[in-house]
């Protein structure tokens, strides 16, 4: 049976079992009309109609739920399971139960999956485009972009700058990136060189207790608009100078404070956050400022990622690196990430040749971003939003 036809079938079932209950109702009202003692007059329980979808049985529902998530694996029509989660809240908590972190299936889902690693097998294949005339960058989910522009929205990205810096605004949708915004995630902040750049984000990377203690405390008082949100440093990005242009294409690294550097080792993980926080406020620390460092104080804990270094193509007479056929057009901006590690962190010869973040160009304006475990999707758009901006002294 098709989950069509189970949907109509429920529908109708819903619908017959409604207007007994309605008319069961009525028939109770009218009877304790004719009573003559008088109660109290008190004001009734606040009940949440939740609708007739959601009084279907459990194990029903796990199933229908279920062959939905399977049967949609791709974007548009995964669209489907969103739905399923909107529908009521336990329709939501049940299909929040089933769908799997980008981790384990290796796919984009909820907006929470964009702070999630990615899967360790195989990468997620996304492309960036880029709007020079309104300095925007927009990340999609898909290979390459279709013809027909359906393609799914990660996120968005619009740069700003200023007298000292250059910052890259990050939202969930492409017209708001207000930082009072419920849509806004994070920033991308360069010093005044562009060869320094620092990721922040708008939620911390783990659910540590005193931000949870501080949520259920203050769960009431939301956060006003004129106030900034909070950001927390959860990675920092570093061009090596290259002034007299001896030293070949671009040289970063990638500092991960949110990472830890066991994520990569046997048996390690990353942090994954399950869900976004209320924007709550602790009035005790609204006078501070409004930048957080990572909680991951030691560096020598961190993952360091580095970029592959290239080849020189003696035939060609011009560097080169293998991107499997994702990067077409050469350019100053592409590389490949892998993580720098030494002898002491005992992490495996494969780990280290496996390429975490590769990013390149395909077109004008239009690049491809592949990323991996233990990047998400966030952090990798971030690492790539700092190629776009202009470096004279590393090029």
């Amino acid at each position: 049976m098709s989950f069509k036809s189970i949907v109509r079938e429920l529908r109708e079932m819903g619908d017959g079992i409604g207007s007994l209950s309605r008319r069961g109702i009525e028939g109770r009202h009218w009877r304790n009309r004719t009573r003559s003692h008088i109660a109290p007059d008190v004001a009734p329980l606040e009940l949440i109609n939740q609708g007739q979808w959601a009084n279907l049985p459990p194990e029903l529902l796990l199933d229908i739920i279920r062959r939905v998530e399977e049967s949609e694996t791709s974007w548009p029509a995964r669209t489907v399971v969103v739905y399923c989660a909107s529908v009521c809240k336990s329709w939501r908590d049940i299909t929040k139960e089933i769908v799997k972190t980008p981790e384990e299936c290796g796919r984009l889902t909820f907006p929470i999956s964009l702070k999630q690693p990615g899967p360790r097998d195989s990468p997620i294949q996304c492309y960036i485009r880029r709007d020079r005339a309104t300095s925007t960058h927009r990340l999609y989910f898909g290979l390459t972009p279709s013809e027909d522009e359906s393609d799914k929205l990660l996120l968005a990205a619009k740069k700003i700058r200023r007298a000292t810096s250059t910052e890259f605004a990050i939202s969930l949708v492409a017209d708001d990136f207000s930082r009072a915004s419920s849509t806004y995630v994070g920033k991308l902040r360069s010093n005044f060189l562009g060869t320094k750049f620092t990721i922040y984000d708008s939620q911390p990377p783990t659910d540590t207790t005193n931000h949870n203690r501080s949520s259920q405390r203050f769960q009431k008082k939301q956060v006003s608009p004129k106030l900034p949100s909070c950001s927390y440093s959860i990675a920092t990005i570093s061009y090596e100078l290259n002034v007299l242009r001896t030293r070949g294409p671009r040289r970063m690294n990638c500092t991960m404070h949110s990472i830890p550097i066991s994520s990569i080792q046997e048996g390690g993980t990353a942090p994954t956050p399950k869900s976004f926080p209320f924007k709550t406020i602790d009035r005790s620390t609204s006078s501070l400022s409004s930048t957080t460092t990572t909680p991951n104080s030691n560096p020598l804990d961190s993952l360091m990622l580095k970029n592959k270094a290239p080849r020189w193509h003696e035939q060609l007479q011009c560097w080169c690196l293998n991107f499997k056929g994702r990067v077409t057009v050469a350019s100053v901006k592409n590389f490949q990430l892998v993580a720098a590690v030494d002898s002491s962190h005992n992490v495996s010869a494969v780990e280290q040749e496996k390429v975490i973040l590769q990013f390149g160009k395909i077109g004008k304006d239009i690049f491809t971003m592949d990323y991996r475990y233990p990047l998400s999707a966030y952090q990798a758009f971030a690492i790539c939003l700092s190629s776009f901006d202009t470096k004279p002294a590393c090029e």
